[in-house]
């Protein structure tokens, strides 16, 4: 049963914060792009396509955005730990693949609230890294001319 102090709003944002803080190293609008595809596919594809995209086609923004996800579902309060190894988030495709089989698409009604907050975290790390662009460019860049 989920955990009804759980607040999933703020359990997405909290997420996306967290992506966002994690990928400082990596240009805006390159995270930007990696969370834009991975919302389009999550919405249109489902979760199982959504983590397998990124850890196919992305590379460190990818297993970024894995592993701030496979946080959510652990904090969800449906039992979900996440994969770790020695310690660490286990990243590896396979695991993390068979982790969502075994666990999030086994139950619909799960699957379905499941996909709504890893998509409300998705567009909130999407508006992170639009606002971490803005910070980005030089200030006269910023400025509005006439």
């Amino acid at each position: 049963m989920i955990n009804p102090e759980n607040n999933l709003d703020r359990l997405a944002a909290k997420k996306a914060q967290a992506f966002i803080a994690n990928t400082k190293s990596q240009k805006a609008s390159d995270v930007e792009n990696t969370v834009t595809k991975t919302l389009g596919v999550l919405q249109e594809d489902g979760v199982y396509a959504c983590l397998l995209y990124l850890l196919a086609k992305e590379k460190d923004n990818g297993k970024a955005v894995v592993a701030e996800m496979l946080n959510l579902l652990e904090e969800l309060g449906f039992g979900w730990n996440k994969p770790m190894n020695n310690g660490q988030i286990d990243l590896r495709s396979e695991i993390v693949l068979k982790h969502i089989t075994d666990n999030v698409t086994q139950n619909l009604e799960r699957l379905l609230l499941t996909k709504e907050t890893l998509e409300q975290m998705l567009i909130y790390a999407r508006y992170g890294a639009k606002a971490r662009q803005v910070e980005e460019k030089p200030k006269n860049e910023q400025e509005e001319t006439p």
